[in-house]
């Protein structure tokens, strides 16, 4: 999904070196290569915001802003599984035919898939694929819709080579260090189960320590908060919910429909130890309200923004990076209170406290 349009798909990223609008350029001079080469072996570079085929990159396409918004594109040829198939079989039974025999070694099978493969594929049309990313050069942070370990393993090399800086992955660990200098390692390991006889898990797991402390913060407190430019805003938790515990069992928990915040299973899945993976997080500030799926690793899924005026595109992809920029900072906000309870540990102890008499409470009200 792109920045400039519908639901949005990003993961955050610090970058080791300040960047400027000269590094447009670099992006320039790696753009994809036109599609009329593309034969057997895939392509790949960078094109415009625009659209896969905008192999221009330029300044008035790319830059708006403190925005730097370019995707990076792959096109290759594909021989679709179905067609494949059915190709495949017709050849095994002239094949079968041929030898006289009722089944065909597996070396046999295979030659035959490569020779099919290779006499459908010149014919197959492109098929494109992308990742956009947005460099924020106001702030040397970098978003990229890089959402697996596959496709941040293929862009980030791509991206380092451009811009001869490194990506690094924003994650809970990497943020606490940036922001508060907090070394997770340094944190004593918790469960927040009131049954003192689950242990904890064998490392910090400091991504569902904070979504789990979420919930509890807005179950208590009412989840009204102030960011640092002194605005209010305000957040929710819905369903679906992903509850995950390293260790004998189940490992992991969904629970979907209804109302799983104030379900049994909810409570039963803390009891038995394990933390909030995935949760659906509703923000609203001002009058903006914005949903998104989160989990433990500050991925950010199917993320909608408010709805803005109509006006021009360069404008509205702007308009929309401001959104996501306002949402992050009050993100970060409740990301930074709970780094300084987590890592002050009689703050933290309290805290635990708190949590699993609200576990122990909020269940004996479902029981």
């Amino acid at each position: 999904m792109a920045f400039d349009q519908g639901a949005v798909n990003f993961r955050l990223f610090y970058l080791q070196h300040v960047l400027n609008t000269s590094v447009l350029s670099n992006f320039a001079d790696n753009a994809a290569p036109p599609l009329a080469t593309l034969n057997r072996d895939p392509i790949s570079g960078w094109v415009t915001g625009r659209h896969l085929l905008d192999r221009e990159i330029v300044e008035e396409k790319c830059i708006f802003g403190p925005y730097l918004y370019t995707m990076l594109m792959k096109a290759e040829r594909k021989v679709p599984e179905a067609l494949l198939k059915a190709h495949c079989k017709l050849e095994e039974e002239v094949e079968l035919r041929a030898r006289g025999v009722e089944f065909l070694p597996r070396t046999v099978r295979a030659e035959i898939k490569q020779r099919v493969i290779d006499t459908l594929l010149p014919d197959m049309p492109p098929t494109l694929t992308s990742i956009p990313s947005v460099i924020d050069l106001s702030q040397n942070l970098l978003l990229a819709g890089a959402m697996s370990d596959k496709q941040i393993d293929a862009f980030s090399p791509v991206f380092k080579q451009t811009t001869d800086t490194q990506p690094i992955l924003l994650t809970p660990e990497t943020a606490a260090i940036k922001r508060k200098q907090v070394n997770h390692n340094d944190l004593a390991l918790t469960s927040f189960s009131p049954d003192l006889s689950v242990d904890p898990p064998p490392v910090t797991t400091l991504g569902m320590d904070f979504l789990t402390w979420l919930w509890f913060n807005w179950e208590k407190n009412g989840g009204v908060h102030k960011n640092s430019d002194g605005e209010e805003f305000g957040y929710m938790l819905e369903g679906p919910l992903t509850f995950y515990r390293e260790g004998e069992g189940a490992h992991e928990a969904v629970l979907r429909k209804g109302t799983p915040l104030n379900s049994r299973e909810a409570t039963t899945s803390l009891i038995c130890g394990k933390k909030l993976r995935k949760v659906k997080f509703t923000l609203a500030h001002s009058e903006k309200i914005y949903t998104v799926a989160v989990d433990a690793e500050f991925a950010f899924r199917t993320m909608k923004l408010p709805k803005i005026e109509q006006m021009e595109s360069g404008g509205i992809f702007q308009e929309r990076m401001r959104l996501i920029e306002i949402f992050l900072k009050d993100w970060f906000t409740l990301f930074d209170k709970f780094l300084d309870i987590r890592s002050d540990s009689s703050a933290w102890d309290a805290t635990v406290n708190e949590i699993r008499q609200w576990i122990l409470q909020t269940d004996a009200k479902i029981r």
